[in-house]
């Protein structure tokens, strides 16, 4: 799912090197993604305006069914929504609407006055509703359409409606604003002469949480610009983590629009959740819960301008380390829901170490140390079943499905016809070795022994690195694939994204990676339209719809792109990106330089491929004409002593 892999952008953006220049306030990145979505709606939800781990969110209405106030708020945890809207002005109509990140924004007219509304995220339970009124005019809020499923009370200035097995909504009006009760709903009058005004949101799940979110309410209505501020700061300190100046502005947009999907997924510490942490989707019912290989590479993308919620992010799933060292698939606020049936892949040292190298926090290192190792032992007790120090996925309850699923690429290709072996009591490998996962292993045994060094820990686990890169190269098709454990060692050969990560874990020899270039640089397999298809594209299994038997997802296209640059294929690198994000307007700068012959052709061949599939402009900077001898230009421009 793009979802749950569009995090890794953020990180993946912070390696282009192209010219532009950087916005770095919010400002700058009105309407930043599509949450218009009227509840009632027979369509799917793409996503809610949410933040700081909220379990509630809201979204804009659709012109065809608009509403005078923000859509919600919905409930992440019960997938229920509480009103149409919760604060709607009576009799006002919707002018403009938009979301900036960390904040959306509407503006109405009421009788010929003009109306501004502003929603933001000031702590996990509250959001805070801003309403300006220039003209100082009286108005009237109410509900729309509150859910029937709900009860409606009210005390004094407060309106509470609840509630869905213990949750509930609480609306805290200004002292100066009139509340009063109707049937299942109220009206909230606002006199003449006020011209702004801020009213409170928030959700709570117990009594006590409740007596005590009145008195945190109380406190922020007395100064909201306090929290409001806070806010601003916040999201502007994240993008300022991440923009970059060398960049194009659609380059930026992008790495702001992963921001904004990334911690919109963020969900604070709830039920068996007692950690804060990212789930793959808050759209989706059944991703929101934490899941192992997903918080790894969430956290290595939060690493540069979150740190904290990073470091949470891992111990979310640590919190469910097994005794003896295992990481379980998947959490959940009911831990009822968990999955025990599978591990995922080890990426966990990897998110570590790229907190530690942003944030050079010892202390955390030292925290995860110990549980690193015993993860990292796991794999190697009850995932090697010949004992030869190469590793297989496999399950706990000895089923391929689950075992499939601890690859995370739950029906690729290359496990049609895999068979499952006991290792013991509660261990079971399939009949393959499995490339990626000791390549996963090799870069984390490298990053143990690094955290071992840093800590003055002694560090006696054997190196089975020097094995991996040989024992899975295939020389006759000059790629690396997974092996069966029979009697020849056979490889299995589906030429898949597992393919790639030897090259992104940097374990490959230069050798490999140049033999491997002919099917990676082919456009029947992975040198595609959008490049790095999780299987070869001329595989007769290939189906663009199938999950991992063919579409694109972004981390593996990161591994394969990041694959290119560890063996010194910048341009190439450059190119694969471009076709990836595919901008209106791309510069190139000396994209030739320091390439030979056939790798000048390479990268003219995808500069033709972008030119073909994007109705944009692209200006290519070069010292040399090589480049322009191998693709057709519209127009030359020759400088010369900068004239």
């Amino acid at each position: 799912m793009k979802t749950k892999s569009i995090a890794i952008l953020t990180m993946w953006l912070a390696m282009l090197s192209m010219d532009g220049m950087a916005q770095t306030t919010r400002q700058e990145y009105k309407d930043i993604l599509d949450i218009q979505l009227t509840p009632g709606a027979p369509r799917r939800q793409n996503g809610c305006f949410t933040d700081m781990g909220s379990w509630m969110g809201f979204t804009l209405s659709e012109k065809e069914k608009p509403t005078a106030g923000f859509c919600g708020p919905f409930s992440i945890y019960y997938r229920n929504w509480y009103a149409r809207s919760l604060v709607s002005l009576i009799d006002g109509t919707v002018q403009e609407q938009s979301y900036y990140p960390g904040e959306i924004r509407m503006s109405l007219k009421k009788d010929g006055a003009d109306f501004y509304e502003n929603l933001q995220f000031v702590d996990a339970r509250t959001v805070l509703l801003t309403v300006t009124n220039p003209s100082k005019v009286p108005f009237t809020f109410t509900a729309d359409s509150i859910s029937t499923r709900a009860n409606v009370s009210r005390c004094k200035n407060r309106v509470t409606i609840g509630d869905f097995s213990g949750e509930r909504v609480i609306i805290d009006f200004p002292q100066e604003v009139k509340v009063t009760d109707t049937d299942h709903n109220y009206l909230a009058t606002v006199p003449g002469g006020v011209e702004q005004l801020t009213i409170a949101i928030s959700l709570v799940e117990q009594d006590t949480e409740a007596s005590v979110q009145h008195v945190h309410t109380a406190s922020l209505l007395a100064n909201p610009k306090v929290a409001l501020d806070e806010n601003e700061k916040r999201w502007n300190g994240y993008l300022k983590k991440v923009i970059r100046d060398d960049m194009p502005a659609e380059y930026n947009r992008v790495a702001a629009k992963s921001i904004v999907t990334l911690l919109s997924n963020w969900r604070a510490k709830r039920g068996a959740l007692y950690h804060d942490g990212i789930v793959p989707s808050h759209a989706v019912g059944y991703f929101v819960g934490c899941w192992a290989w997903d918080c790894w590479r969430f956290s290595a993308g939060m690493a540069s301008f979150f740190p904290e919620l990073a470091k949470d992010n891992i111990r979310v799933m640590f919190d469910y380390q097994q005794p003896d060292g295992m990481i379980i698939d998947c959490i959940y606020p009911d831990a009822s829901e968990n999955n025990y049936r599978d591990s995922k892949p080890p990426l966990a040292a990897w998110a570590v170490n790229e907190i530690y190298e942003h944030t050079k926090d010892l202390a955390f290192v030292k925290e995860m140390y110990p549980k690193l190792l015993k993860y990292h032992k796991w794999w190697y007790e009850k995932r090697d079943h010949d004992k030869n120090h190469i590793c297989e996925f496999g399950s706990v309850d000895g089923t391929l499905e689950a075992a499939a699923w601890e690859s995370g690429m739950d029906n690729a290709i290359r496990f049609d016809g895999t068979k499952m072996l006991q290792n013991g009591k509660d261990a079971w490998s399939t009949d393959q070795e499995s490339v990626d996962l000791n390549a996963y292993l090799s870069l984390e045994y490298t990053l143990l022994k690094k955290f071992a060094g840093l800590l003055g820990e002694p560090f006696d686990l054997p190196d089975c690195r020097g094995l991996v890169a040989d024992y899975f190269f295939d020389q006759k098709d000059g790629f690396f694939y997974d092996r069966r454990l029979d009697a020849d060692r056979s490889f299995v050969r589906e030429a898949g994204c597992e393919g790639y990560i030897p090259f992104w874990a940097n374990i490959a020899t230069p050798k490999q990676f140049a033999k491997a270039r002919k099917l990676l640089d082919n456009k029947k397999k992975f040198s595609t339209f959008i490049p790095f298809p999780t299987i070869a594209a001329d595989n007769p299994k290939y189906n663009p719809q199938g999950y991992w038997r063919g579409p694109i997802w972004l981390d593996q296209t990161y591994y394969g792109i990041k694959g290119y640059r560890n063996y010194g294929e910048k341009k190439k690198a450059e190119i694969l990106q471009l076709l990836m994000l595919k901008p209106s307007l791309a510069i190139l700068d000396e994209t030739d330089s320091g390439l030979d012959v056939d790798a000048v052709r390479t990268v003219s061949k995808g500069v033709e491929e972008y030119q073909k599939s994007m109705d944009g402009a692209l200006i290519i900077i070069t010292h040399s004409t090589r480049i322009l001898e191998s693709l057709k230009v519209d127009k030359t421009h020759v400088l010369v002593s900068g004239q």
